[in-house]
């Protein structure tokens, strides 16, 4: 059973009850990522992350990681474009010393000097990392064009730039503007007692009066834009995009259950076309980005350097066929399977279920029914799917792409 309560100073819970389990997932999720940055402050939320890591007035960077190993617990955190997730899965025991330990980090980080200094080196090696990788570095690349001069484009990473200049005034300051109760949730899904884990949050998290301070709300707009890096390496990268929908949007269940009929799975046509019956690629798939105001369509590639051309045409010819001709009743019933069996393996884990309580609460605003979610989905048709596909397969798109100079790939 899941329960929700708001904390005195308006901080919202949700604890949901397993009592056959031995792990609980804990998550403290913030809304805050990189698209609320100014360009100066790119990469802020990703670097501050690391920083709550770093030491505490209590115990240092060392001490805190031990806490976790000595009970044999896993914790982390993660950034995106709109939110951050500090997260923990211990057993059910160690709960409440976990808890604690994350408001420790949270709210009694010292953001020492030398470990700032440290941790910047440690971040722009990162930024050097993902560089060096132009698979993972192309799919940052066609963001930044298709909403270009727009804070959702900017890297989550930051710059080597912005990440020298931050200094440790700026890093508490940032943290009393975004890190408010009303900006964050905690989910906490195992086997607890709801009424203990209240009390426990009560005195961990209540404590906190911030008020929240708004940025900018603009809505980015889709840039049809193209972009060649040249890069010495034996395959071309490319990523073709184009305009998606937001988290809520009526037409979230088709798309994602065309997604999967294109590209999202090793039965999808992009993949049995291109890499099964033609052997011209080793990776191509598909994927949705939804935001809280708009979203991404992208399609992946690597491809010799003299292949890339052809497996671009042969994309955007699965493109025009599902605009043309539409989806087949099978594929929608297989799509249809896929999904709800992902989704119900899913509610297996501890952690999924977590992510689930905190991201629908963060990002919605609500609780969306397992069954719900299933009724959605059977009531998608093939007519909707090929309404869809018409609207969102027809461009215009954007495209970019990281290979070598002398083998350039363009729509």
């Amino acid at each position: 059973m899941v329960f929700r309560h708001t904390l005195k100073n308006g901080l919202r819970v949700l604890i949901e009850e397993i009592p056959f389990v031995r792990s609980v997932s804990m998550g403290v999720w913030v809304g805050t990522g990189s698209r609320d940055e100014s360009v100066m402050q790119s990469g802020i939320s990703h670097f501050l992350e690391h920083m709550f890591f770093k030491g505490t007035t209590k115990h240092s960077a060392r001490q805190l990681a031990e806490v976790f190993d000595h009970i044999g617990g896993q914790v982390n955190a993660y950034t995106s474009k709109e939110y951050t997730c500090y997260h923990a899965k211990v057993l059910d025991e160690h709960a409440i010393l976990a808890l604690s330990t994350m408001a420790e980090m949270l709210f009694d980080s010292l953001f020492d000097e030398q470990e700032l200094e440290r941790e910047k080196e440690v971040v722009i090696e990162e930024i050097k990392m993902y560089e060096d990788n132009p698979e993972e570095a192309v799919h940052d690349l066609i963001v930044e064009q298709s909403f270009f001069d727009h804070p959702l484009s900017m890297n989550i990473l930051g710059t080597e730039e912005t990440i020298h200049s931050f200094t440790q005034q700026q890093l508490f300051e940032y943290v009393k503007k975004r890190y408010t109760p009303e900006n964050m949730v905690i989910s906490i899904s195992g086997r607890v007692d709801h009424e203990e884990m209240i009390a426990v949050l009560e005195m961990l998290f209540g404590g906190l009066m911030r008020t929240l301070q708004i940025g900018s709300n603009k809505s980015p707009i889709f840039h049809a834009r193209s972009e060649f890096r040249a890069k010495d390496a034996e395959q071309t990268h490319v990523c073709i995009a184009t305009q998606g929908v937001a988290y809520e949007d009526q037409q979230s269940d088709a798309v994602l259950l065309l997604n999967n009929i294109l590209g999202a799975s090793s039965s999808s046509r992009l993949f049995q076309e291109i890499r099964e019956d033609r052997g011209m690629a080793y990776n191509v798939f598909s994927y949705h980005s939804a935001f809280r105001d708009t979203g991404l369509f992208t399609v992946y590639f690597g491809a010799s350097p003299t292949k890339a051309q052809t497996v671009l045409e042969l994309v955007l010819e699965q493109f025009q066929t599902c605009v043309k001709n539409g989806i087949e009743p099978a594929e929608l019933e297989k799509a249809k399977n896929q999904l709800k069996g992902s989704l119900l393996l899913s509610l297996e884990s501890t952690s999924s279920r977590m992510n689930r309580l905190g991201k629908n609460e963060l990002l919605l605003g609500r609780q969306i029914d397992v069954d719900e979610i299933l009724s959605d989905l059977d009531a998608v048709t093939v007519d909707h799917l090929h309404e869809t596909a018409q609207t969102m397969l027809t461009g215009p798109f954007s495209i970019v792409a990281v290979g070598p100079h002398e083998y350039p790939v363009q729509l």
